[in-house]
C-alpha cells in the first residue's frame, strides 16, 4: 500500500515552493519535508537502499497531493522519480518498491509491468519480484459480470515489490548482516504473507506495515545502511531502521503527515520530550 506522497499535483499548484526543511534530526535517523524531485539534502550515491511505496493513484484524500491524475501523467511522475532514485543511490544500491500488481480503476492499468519498464529506462537494473500476500480478498467489491462470461474481473488480491539495484548486486563494500537463519529461509521465499496496516493507527488514509520495510531491511542491507523512503508518509520505513540499526532519510511533502511520522519516531525511540531541531 502507498504509504506516502509525492510530485503527482500539489493542490494549488503553482504556489512558491517553501524551502526544504529537516523538521527532525536524531541520532542516525532524518525527516525532511520536501519534494523528493527537487530536495537538495540527499547527495547523489548515498543511499544504500530504497525501501518505499509511492502514490496508487487511486483516488486517496492525501491532503495536499492529487491521487487522482491521468495514467500518463501518473507514469511520467514515476518517471522521474525513479531516475531522482537511481541518481542518489551508491553504485551497489538497490530498490525494494511496493507496488500494484494491476489496477482497474478509470480503467485496466498493467501497473506492475509498466513501472518495471520506467525502473529500467531509468537505469535501475532487474533482481527479482517478491509476491506480497495480503489476505485482503476479504476487502473485494468489484466482480464485473456476475456468473457470467460477458465482462467478469479478475482481481489478484496481492501486492508486489519490485527488487532492483543500479550497477551490481554484489555488495562490494564489507558490512555485517543480522539476519536470523530462520528469516534468511523464509524470507528468500518470493511470497510473503502478512496483513496491512490499519489506517487509524497511522493516521494515514494509505499506510504499510513495519513488516515490510523491517523484511527489506533485515533480508537486502547491513547494519549501518544508509536507508532511503522518498515518500515516508507516516514514517513507518524510519520506525524500522530505528528498530534495525540502520541509518534513515526519509522525505515527506505533507507537514502534517512529518508530524504524524515525528510523533511516530519518537515514540519508538523513547524520546518524546528531545530530539534534535536543526534551524
Amino acid at each position: 500500500m502507498p504509504e506516502g506522497m509525492g510530485t503527482m499535483k500539489r493542490k494549488g499548484e503553482g504556489e512558491p515552493k517553501k524551502s526544504d526543511t529537516v523538521v527532525f534530526r536524531k541520532g542516525d535517523l532524518t525527516l525532511i519535508r520536501d519534494d523528493f524531485l527537487t530536495t537538495t539534502r540527499i547527495l547523489d550515491h548515498s543511499v544504500d537502499l530504497i525501501v518505499t511505496s509511492p502514490p496508487y493513484n487511486v483516488h486517496i484524500e492525501y491532503g495536499a497531493v492529487r491521487d487522482d491524475i491521468s495514467y500518463s501523467e501518473y507514469l511520467e511522475f514515476t518517471r522521474r522519480w525513479l531516475a531522482r532514485a537511481w541518481a542518489v543511490s551508491r553504485d551497489d544500491g538497490r530498490l525494494c518498491l511496493n507496488i500494484p500488481l494491476d489496477k482497474n480503476l478509470g480503467g485496466q492499468q498493467p501497473v506492475y509491468a509498466d513501472i518495471l519498464g520506467l525502473a529500467r529506462e531509468a537505469g535501475w537494473r532487474y533482481h527479482s519480484t517478491i509476491i506480497w500476500n495480503e489476505q485482503n480478498i476479504s476487502r473485494r467489491t468489484a466482480w464485473g459480470s456476475w456468473r457470467s462470461a460477458r465482462a467478469p474481473y479478475v482481481i489478484a488480491p496481492v501486492e508486489v515489490i519490485l527488487v532492483m539495484f543500479r550497477e551490481r548486486w554484489r555488495k562490494t563494500r564489507p558490512g555485517v548482516s543480522d539476519i536470523p537463519r530462520d528469516e534468511f529461509i523464509d524470507w528468500t521465499n518470493g511470497v510473503w504473507t502478512f496483513s496491512g496496516e490499519k489506517r487509524k493507527k497511522t493516521r494515514h488514509p494509505a499506510p504499510f506495515p513495519v513488516e515490510l520495510p523491517r523484511r527489506c531491511i533485515r533480508l537486502f542491507s547491513y547494519l549501518g545502511d544508509t536507508i532511503l523512503d522518498p515518500f515516508l508518509g507516516s514514517g513507518t520505513t524510519l520506525l524500522a531502521c530505528a528498530a534495525l540499526g540502520r541509518k534513515g532519510i526519509g522525505v515527506e511533502i505533507d507537514p502534517a503527515y512529518c508530524a504524524v511520522a515525528e510523533e511516530r519516531i519518537r515514540e519508538v525511540m523513547g524520546d518524546l520530550q528531545g530530539g534534535d531541531r536543526p534551524e
